[in-house]
C-alpha cells in the first residue's frame, strides 16, 4: 500500500457517518447501502481507494471466482406456494373482531360465499388491498 494511502484510510476512523456517506458518493457513484454502520461504510470506501490505486483483482483472478461460483450448485427455492388442504381453518382477529375462512374442496368459504383467492377475502375484510397469506399470517 502506498504511504499516501495509509493516513487516507486511518483518517476514515475519525469521519462522521454523513461524511462517510459522502465519501462513499464520490467513490462508488451512488447512495451508500441505508443498512450500512460507519464501520461497514469505512471498510467500503477504503476497499475501494485500495482497488482504485492497485488496480483491483487481475483478470486471472476474476475468472477464477467467475468459475467457483458457475461450479457451485445452487440450493433450490423453497416454494412459495400455500398447501392448504381441504379442513383447514385460518381465523384471523382484526379490529375486534374474529373472522374465520374454511378450505374445502372447491375453494376458500367465508361469511357462506365461495372464493378461490385469500387476497380476494383480505380486501373483502379490510377494505384495501392486502396480500391474503400475509393478512392470515401464513406469509412473511
Amino acid at each position: 500500500m502506498s504511504s499516501d494511502l495509509e493516513p487516507q484510510i486511518e483518517g476514515l476512523r475519525r469521519m462522521s457517518r454523513v461524511q462517510l456517506k459522502d465519501r462513499w458518493r464520490d467513490l462508488y457513484m451512488t447512495a451508500p447501502p441505508a443498512a450500512f454502520t460507519p464501520d461497514l461504510l469505512a471498510r467500503g470506501i477504503a476497499w475501494r481507494m485500495q482497488e482504485k490505486e492497485q488496480g483491483g483483482l487481475p483478470p486471472e483472478a476474476r475468472r477464477l471466482l467467475g468459475g467457483i461460483r458457475e461450479a457451485v450448485p445452487r440450493r433450490p427455492r423453497a416454494s412459495t406456494r400455500l398447501s392448504l388442504r381441504p379442513g383447514n381453518r385460518l381465523v384471523r382477529r382484526w379490529r375486534g373482531r374474529t373472522y374465520v375462512v374454511e378450505v374445502t374442496d372447491g375453494g376458500l368459504m367465508y361469511e357462506g360465499s365461495r372464493y378461490s383467492s385469500l387476497s380476494v377475502i383480505a380486501s373483502k375484510i379490510t377494505g384495501t388491498h392486502w396480500s391474503g397469506p400475509k393478512f392470515f399470517g401464513l406469509a412473511a
